[in-house]
């Protein structure tokens, strides 16, 4: 069996009611029109099926009015993964839109920053612009799953198993981290929201919701330090990623990102 993992983005929901302003900061055009899209990620080798964020169900999708096309756990079952008997999950963060739906879940073990269950739990949630992107039920679920034991904590960069590992980058939440995974055409990184779009890092333009503008903008270095080329760097948020990566079978909502990109950006 391949040591190598397989890489694969599913997308749940979409919002095309944005505009460049809420995607930059100091855009030149920020009243243009500009989509995003919503993703999790699957991990696969020859044994074993790592989740990477769960997305949020359609009580959250009610709750902020912004429908979901399909729930991320069922969305799993296009590439006959069920939700139930995941036993790894990595999240990012714990805004709203990763960290939702932990119930899908039940014999997964959680794999989060220390930082960051820090910043969703302390002062800084008194402030209404920094707890916004957070769902308290979220994150009380997630301490009850640290309670039961199903909580692993890194503090920084971390190994979870051999050939996937986390780094802690901050920015946007203070305890954001993204993926390194190894796969047979080299190292790949899952940046979720350290950049939600190519835009992002390719043009040093920060993403308007931030916790730490500088700390952000240094993540945009590491992300190549860890993927080496745009090609390698997988944004959270970016529509280009389902026009550049070759899609998997025919759901209309699976894309394999370790073969890609399938044509230039």
């Amino acid at each position: 069996m391949s040591d190598f993992w397989r890489v694969y983005a599913i997308k749940y929901a979409d919002r095309n009611t944005r505009t460049r302003a809420d995607s930059f900061i100091f855009d030149d055009h920020p009243a243009a029109q500009h989509g995003m899209d919503y993703f999790v990620w699957l991990l696969k080798n020859g044994s074993r099926t790592i989740l990477v964020d769960t997305g949020y169900d359609s009580t959250e999708a009610n709750r902020r009015d912004r429908p979901i096309l399909r729930d991320p756990s069922k969305a799993l079952e296009v590439m006959n993964v069920d939700a139930a008997k995941i036993d790894t999950v990595i999240i990012t963060h714990l805004h709203y839109d990763h960290a939702g739906g932990l119930d899908r879940y039940p014999n997964a073990t959680f794999h989060l920053q220390a930082a960051e269950m820090a910043f969703a739990t302390g002062p800084c949630m008194c402030h209404d612009t920094l707890r916004m992107p957070f769902t308290a039920d979220h994150v009380c679920e997630m301490v009850q799953h640290v309670y039961s034991g199903r909580v692993v904590f890194h503090d920084g960069s971390a190994e979870v198993t051999p050939g996937v590992r986390v780094h802690c980058i901050g920015g946007h939440s203070r305890g954001l981290q993204v993926v390194e995974v190894d796969t047979e055409d080299g190292p790949l990184c899952l940046a979720s929201d350290a950049a939600h779009y190519y835009e992002n890092f390719l043009l040093r333009k920060p993403f308007p919701i931030v916790e730490n503008v500088e700390t952000m903008i240094a993540g945009y270095d590491t992300l190549y330090q860890l993927g080496g080329t745009q090609g390698r760097i997988i944004p959270g948020h970016d529509p280009l990623v389902t026009t550049h990566y070759p899609a998997v079978g025919q759901s209309g909502f699976v894309w394999r990102l370790d073969k890609g990109p399938d044509k230039p950006f």
